[in-house]
């Protein structure tokens, strides 16, 4: 992997205020995190890393004065609403979650405990909090603008792909944020000379009829939308999607995506933890304003692109902050 430009942010606290941590739970309970993820352990320890190692600029280490309880759906969406009523029942002092159907299941099982979101795309929209400068209630976090990227996809999978004329969206329909990704998809679409088809998957079984529809239409690309569902099943996605021979775009790296581009998934993680930090030292999540991302990444996978016969235009290239060789 070769780094193109460095990415430019700061955590907010940063390392003066590390000490603090460690000798404020001198004698007393060590707080818990409750730590909840979509896709299985395996496919995201990097995110968990992350999230360690902004904890540890501010501070806090676990095992030493703070606990992390770890909870993953492995790749299904419908064990979420267990996942956040298992943290309530532990008492967690803080969970920490990502994407909107996740949020929603801990939004759900309390209106107390703090929850730090590490990425979501509307937040106001979904009436997560009540705005991003004054969040309201039990939940403040990291924001990914998804919706707004969304006419930048068609943008770059068109210029990766010569002669493109019709694009492929899938996406979830029990993700609220989709129907505005949808529709900005389809009039962006329209400015750029592009179709666009839809493709739906609700649940883990869902995913390969969605591709079977797809196959029919034969599309010259394709949009995966950014839910807990896809990222939890990357590896069956990537896999159809090569079947197929369909160069692909989404929101975080991927490694079998051919393109991707918006924040960085490990950068939202360590902006996450600078959250916990806050909030384990007393400060209320609804005091704490929403962050939107200071830079978007575009990440180029040559290594998937090779696979699929597509040279990608040098011009593409030289705008990469990543390239996967």
């Amino acid at each position: 992997m070769i780094n193109r430009r460095a990415f430019i942010g700061t955590l907010t606290g940063g390392l003066l205020a590390a000490p603090l941590a460690a000798e404020g739970q001198q004698g007393g309970a060590v707080p818990v995190i409750g730590y909840l993820e979509a896709a299985p352990p395996s496919l995201v320890q990097d995110l968990r890393e992350a999230f360690r190692q902004g904890l540890q600029q501010h501070g806090w280490i676990e095992g030493r004065n703070v606990r992390i309880e770890y909870r993953s759906a492995e790749g299904r969406p419908e064990r979420f609403p267990e996942m956040a009523a298992e943290m309530v029942r532990l008492n967690v002092n803080v969970i920490i979650v990502v994407g909107e159907p996740m949020i929603a299941a801990a939004k759900q099982a309390t209106s107390t405990i703090p929850i730090v979101m590490a990425a979501v795309g509307d937040p106001v929209g979904r009436g997560f909090v009540a705005s991003l400068a004054r969040p309201g209630g039990n939940i403040t976090g990291v924001s990914n603008i998804a919706v707004d990227l969304t006419g930048k996809w068609l943008e770059l999978i068109k210029e990766a792909v010569p002669g493109l004329t019709k694009v492929a969206v899938l996406r979830n329909p029990a993700n609220p944020s989709h129907a505005a990704i949808w529709r900005e998809a389809q009039d962006a679409a329209r400015v750029r000379s592009l179709q666009v088809l839809e493709a739906q998957a609700k649940i883990v079984e869902d995913i390969e009829p969605a591709f079977v529809a797809i196959a029919k239409e034969r599309p010259g690309a394709l949009i995966v939308l950014p839910d807990p569902l896809f990222s939890g099943q990357r590896v069956k996605v990537a896999s159809l999607a090569e079947r197929q021979r369909l160069p692909w775009i989404t929101l975080f790296r991927d490694r079998g995506a051919t393109l991707s581009y918006g924040p960085s998934p490990q950068e939202n993680y360590r902006r996450a933890a600078a959250y916990v930090d806050k909030i384990l030292r007393g400060t209320k999540p609804g005091d704490i304003p929403v962050e939107q991302p200071t830079k978007l990444e575009l990440v180029i996978n040559l290594k998937t692109a090779k696979a699929l016969g597509l040279t990608i235009p040098q011009s593409l290239l030289q705008r990469a902050d990543q390239v996967i060789e």
